[in-house]
């Protein structure tokens, strides 16, 4: 080999993510009639004319391979989809620009809960020890290692999606993909390169990313988002929540346990509006009581910032301008939308797509937050199997229709189906069950009384409309609801099943006794 033609270090540095590409779609760019493999079955790279030994890489622009399906997006939608296709028999590929798993697993869902379950923790120690019977003398917290544990239980699910790509046979493309024309895609590599492949169908799966405030961009610093909040070097000592949606409240609740001031502004009149009334009054009473200001009916009417704080003015329930050394924006989601041909979109900017999940164009489809509400990964992962199937099978799919919601701050928020104040407005006849956690023996013995379960049943015949829990457990709790409208139990097969004693879930049957009028223990 001609020593002068070798790579240099920084060079292969440099190709690391084409070759992993290359490598995973088992070809390699090579100068006609030349082999890409030594006898031994060695990787030969492209070398500079007259020389069949690894030399010097030539630039790759375009290598093609044919695919039943290939998922932009390698998020909760993204990664289900193309395992149930693989598992369907088919050839598959999923691009992902940032790390397997998407938003939720890496910068959502996952790590926020591993923050909260410190944060809950840390609460514990410093405020209730002596009601457990333990005596703690100073407590201390290491901020770095409290961030640290989320982002390594990220970590390790993260290479469990790669896993489960190597074990499904998924080739997992790294780069940013757009889709030049109907049936072929195009993978934008980190170092530039590009690469375009056949695909029979397409499934766009690129999700959402958070939205920021008009006249107010994110810095990284004092200006974040939800993904810069859980990875900040320094705690704050006081911080802005602009927005009491879920991920606006959990936050709010994070920081606050550790002792950070919190004002949340809402220009709604409730807190975590999509919820049922009672549920939002009584988690804004307990989030008040344990430090944290809340401001509903209050709009922001004034930004600035000057590299080492904010100002935030506000109109409404108060007349001010509040300061803080960040401002956490969490006012919603935008689409992330894929170059190339194109799509029909909502008025409001997410992808339109008909029954079957097909988009405007023949043969790409869409699913998870890229189409729209609600911007949940369980649904973001149904929506997707119900494509693929319906795709690949005979299955006819199904488009959403009842789903769980969860908020996992303390005390906990989950609900399904209708609100109290929807079933009012629609003219629905129905009965309301209402069973407190302070009645629950289980719930005292953990010392979690705080919260409610309430289950709307219509009448007469006594189907379930609508659920909503606030207290310890209760996204764990929901999921026997949901159940239950999946098959279109009653409160009869509520009450006749037999539930654990103790448990928090026997609230459910409680609740149930109480809409039909003959409760036990209340």
């Amino acid at each position: 080999m001609n020593p002068n033609a070798t790579e240099t270090v920084a060079a292969l540095r440099a190709r690391e993510v084409q070759r992993e590409n290359m490598r995973v779609l088992g070809l390699y760019v090579h100068p006609p009639g030349r082999s890409n493999c030594d006898p031994g079955g060695n990787l030969l790279l492209n070398t500079e004319p007259g020389c069949a030994s690894l030399g010097r890489l030539t630039p790759i622009h375009t290598l093609f391979m044919n695919y039943d399906l290939i998922v932009i997006g390698g998020g909760p939608a993204g990664y289900v989809g193309a395992i149930r296709a693989a598992q369907l028999g088919k050839k598959v590929a999923c691009v992902e620009n940032d790390r397997a798993g998407g938003t939720c697993l890496n910068w959502g869902c996952i790590p926020t809960k591993a923050l909260l379950k410190n944060a809950e923790l840390y609460h514990t120690i410093t405020h209730r020890a002596e009601e457990f019977g333990l005596k703690i003398g100073s407590v201390e917290y290491d901020w770095s290692k409290v961030i640290g544990r989320s982002r390594g239980v990220s970590d390790k699910l993260n290479k469990g999606i790669e896993f489960l790509f190597k074990k499904n046979k998924v080739d997992y493309l790294k780069g940013t993909a757009s889709i030049p024309a109907a049936g072929k895609v195009e993978v934008t590599a980190a170092d530039g390169t590009k690469a375009t492949h056949d695909a029979a169908n397409i499934l766009i799966a690129t999700g959402a990313k958070t939205r920021p405030m008009p006249g107010f961009p994110f810095n990284g610093k004092t200006v974040i988002g939800s993904k810069e909040a859980m990875t900040l070097d320094k705690q704050p000592k006081s911080i802005i929540v602009i927005g009491a949606g879920a991920i606006g409240i959990e936050f709010a609740y994070f920081f606050n346990a550790y002792g950070t001031k919190v004002t949340v502004v809402e220009m709604l009149p409730d807190i975590l509006p999509v919820e049922d009334t009672e549920v939002s009054k009584t988690l804004e009473k307990s989030l008040t009581k344990s430090g944290i200001r809340i401001l509903t009916n209050t709009k922001v009417t004034g930004t600035s910032e000057d590299g080492n704080g904010v100002k935030i003015t506000v109109e409404g329930a108060a007349n001010e301008t509040l300061e803080a050394d960040v401002c956490l924006v969490a006012i919603g989601v935008a689409p992330v939308l894929p170059g190339g041909v194109e799509i029909k979109l909502t008025d409001r900017g997410w992808i339109q797509t008909d029954e079957r999940y097909q988009t405007s164009v023949k043969g790409v489809y869409g699913a998870g937050d890229i189409i729209g509400p609600p911007w949940l990964a369980h649904v973001a992962s149904y929506e997707a199997v119900q494509c693929i199937e319906g795709l690949f099978t005979k299955h006819k799919p199904k488009k959403v229709g009842v789903f769980p919601g969860c908020t996992y701050c303390h005390p906990q928020v989950a609900s399904i189906g209708l609100t109290e104040r929807a079933a009012k407005e629609k003219g629905l006849k129905f009965k309301v069950g209402k069973f407190p956690y302070v009645a629950s023996g289980k719930a005292l013995a953990a010392a979690e009384p705080e919260g409610f379960v309430k289950i709307l049943y219509g009448e007469p015949h006594g189907e379930i409309i609508g659920a909503h829990i606030i207290g310890s457990e209760s996204t764990e709790m929901i999921a026997e609801i949901g159940l239950a409208m999946n098959l279109e139990a009653t409160w009869d097969e509520i009450e006749a099943t037999i539930h654990a004693h103790p448990t928090l879930s026997e609230m459910v049957k409680e609740a149930t006794e109480v809409a039909k009028g003959h409760p036990i223990h209340v």
